[in-house]
Order: C-alpha cells, then structure tokens, then sequence
C-alpha cells in the first residue's frame, strides 16, 4: 500500500513570485493563479485577481494600479519573454513589450520601464507604444538585477563584479568596480542617495554615493559564504537590511552623505527575552580588544550589524524549484525568501513566497542596557491560516 503523502495537488495556490512597491508600502504577489496585492504594514489583502494561470514575475508600480507582469509557472499567463504592463483598475493589458529572450526581471518609474534580460537591460519610455531608448550589455543577469528610480538605473556591467548606473535625465554612465565575484544583490536608497550591493559570495556588502560613486561603508554580514536573499534602506538611507540563507536578517548603521547620525526616536524598550541571534548592540568592536591589535585579520576590525533575528526561509527544495540556470522561466526556480521593506524608520517586514510564503514584521528596539535589538513582532501565513 502506498503511504507516502502527495507531495503536490493540483489545486494548491502557490506563491511564485513577490515583491515591494517603491516605498514598500504593498507588496505584489504572483501567482500560480493570478495576482494579489497586500498591505505591508498589516498584511491585509488590499486586491485579487484570478487569471486561472501563472505569474511568475510581479512588480507594482508606486501606489498606483499598474504592474509589470511576465508569465510563468507549469501554466503561465503570458509568454516568459513579453513584459506586461497591466492596468488591474481597467481590468487589461496596457502596454505590451515582446523581447528575443526570457525576461529577468521588470523595474518600473513613473516614465520608464526597464527590462532585464540575461545579457542586456532594456529601458523603454512608459507610454503606449513604449520607446525603446537605450540597450546596455550586462554579464549574465539570471537573476535579472535592476534598480530603476526617477534619476538612476543601476545593473550589472560587463564583468562579473562590476555595476552600471545610468543617470537617466543626462545619459551619464559610470562603471563602478564593486566585488571580485559576480554581483548577487543591488538597491538604491529611496532618496536615490546610496548605491549597496552584495556578491555571490555574500559575507561583504558595499555602500556607496551616487553623487561620486565613492566607497561609505564596508559592512561584513558574516565569516562563512552565504548566499544574499535581498537589501533594503530605511526610507531615509540610514540603515540597511540584509537577508541570506542563513535565515538571519542583519540590520546595519549606515553613514549618510547628507544626514547626521542619529538615534532611535521615542525607542520602545525590549522585552526581557530577546530573539536568538540578536545583535551586539552598536555594530562595532564584536571581537573586543582583537579588532585593535595591528595586523590581525580584517574580519577582526570590520564593521558588523548592531542587531539581527532568524526569519523563516524555509526548505522547499524538496517540493518544486528548479536551481536558476537559463533553462528555468520565471515562477519555476525555487522561489524567493526573505525580501525586505520597511513601512517605518524603525521597522520592517521580510516576505517570501513558495508553499510557506509568510509575513513577518520585526522592530528594532532598545534594551534596558541601551543597546537595539532586532525583535519580531508578528507573522503570519499570508496566503491560509497564520
């Protein structure tokens, strides 16, 4: 008699893709079925749509009713290389732009839209019909990494290591050198101040200015290689948040080229028991007196986060997610984890999407010894019961 349990109906909803709008105030999820779009600060349902097919790639534009779409999953929506821009208040297709190859990844601004392929992103001006305005090679982008705000677009260049960011009022391009393995994460601070990336090697991640694309801060998320599920600023460029799968989610001080450090504001105290992992309170001097003596290790003396907590990644590896590679289509690699957006200065919420896609919304606060701590303030299943 077969006992073993299915792994799979055919009727299960499945998360394939999500992610944050500008100012993270919703997050976008695609789905096996369709899209839907949640409050970030509650995880309250905010709209549906059921397509009785696939999504595999979702990006929501600002506050508005349009989305960037490209089909996928076992039964996709729409062809794995068109972008669709969809209008969800009408109901239709607005825009519709077809490409020679598997769409990466879609950024969307008030007036363009760019598109990642695997060698090249594509920025086209946000209008019926689009035009195309400019083609830029990149190394191979699986990932489909690309920051697009109403002044710059940041990619990968040309070498692995390497990134792009085209000012895209004055057509500028500067080439910064910024790992010496291929880039695994990038994000532009919301006041487009801050470039961070991570590579795939993942212990080290780099901040830099727009303004001279000089080096701010080197930051060591950790010893061990992991692989960066997502970065994110607070919504005034002083923090940066980093996932991995390690499943801690790292919180960093960062220096601000235009504003002075400052403390927490009105800091809520801790609860007598903290999260396992929690930080070492100020993001300096964690190996002590080590850090201080000459010609140790760097890793001795590098800065780390003040305060970090486990979140829930999860292990689908088992039950569907194929490893990324230029076969797989959007919504049928494993699907993503731990993706960052803060609805306040202080707080935040890490989403991922698969099987176990949840919510989580954590807080920084301050113990009784006066340090911050990263605490989780609640979670929930966001597609059943929590």
């Amino acid at each position: 008699m077969n006992t073993r349990p299915n792994i799979e109906s055919p009727n299960t909803t499945q998360v394939l893709s999500v992610s944050f709008n500008n100012d993270s105030s919703c997050f976008a999820v695609g789905l096996n079925t369709g899209i839907c779009v949640f409050q970030s600060k509650t995880c309250l349902l905010k709209s549906t749509r059921d397509f009785n097919a696939g999504v595999g790639l979702v990006q929501m534009m600002g506050t508005t009713n349009y989305l960037a779409l490209v089909g996928g999953g076992k039964f996709p929506k729409f062809a794995s290389n068109k972008a669709i821009i969809w209008d969800d208040l009408g109901g239709k297709v607005a825009i519709e732009i077809s490409t020679l190859a598997t769409v990466r990844g879609v950024q969307l601004s008030r007036s363009r839209i760019a598109i990642a392929l695997q060698n090249s992103i594509r920025l086209y001006s946000f209008e019926k019909p689009p035009n195309l305005i400019s083609v830029y090679e990149t190394a191979d982008n699986l990932l489909g990494l690309c920051c697009l705000t109403d002044k710059f677009l940041a990619f990968p260049g040309q070498t692995p290591g390497q990134i792009q960011v085209v000012n895209v009022i004055t057509g500028n391009i500067s080439i910064i050198p910024t790992h010496s393995s291929a880039l695994r994460a990038i994000q532009i601070s919301p006041d487009g101040e801050l470039l961070a990336t991570a590579s795939e090697t993942g212990t080290i991640v780099r901040v830099f200015t727009t303004s001279s694309f000089a080096k701010v801060a080197e930051l060591r998320r950790g010893i061990d290689p992991a692989t960066i599920f997502s970065l994110a600023f607070n919504p005034s460029g002083t923090l940066l948040a980093c996932t991995s799968d390690k499943s801690t989610l790292h919180i960093f001080d960062v220096p601000h080229p235009k504003k002075p450090p400052k403390k927490p504001a009105n800091p809520v105290p801790a609860p007598s028991t903290v999260l396992p992992g929690a930080g070492d309170g100020d993001g300096r001097g964690k190996w002590g007196i080590l850090g201080k003596i000459p010609l140790m290790p760097r890793l001795f003396s590098d800065v780390y986060s003040f305060a970090s907590a486990p979140f829930a990644a999860g292990d689908e590896t088992l039950i569907g997610g194929l490893p990324l590679s230029e076969n797989t289509t959007p919504g049928t690699a494993r699907p993503a984890k731990g993706i960052i957006g803060w609805i306040t200065e202080e707080s935040l919420v890490v989403v991922g999407a698969g099987r176990d896609a949840r919510w989580e919304k954590f807080v920084i606060v301050v113990g009784e010894d006066g340090r911050r701590y990263c605490v989780r303030e609640g979670w929930k299943k966001y597609l059943g019961n929590g």
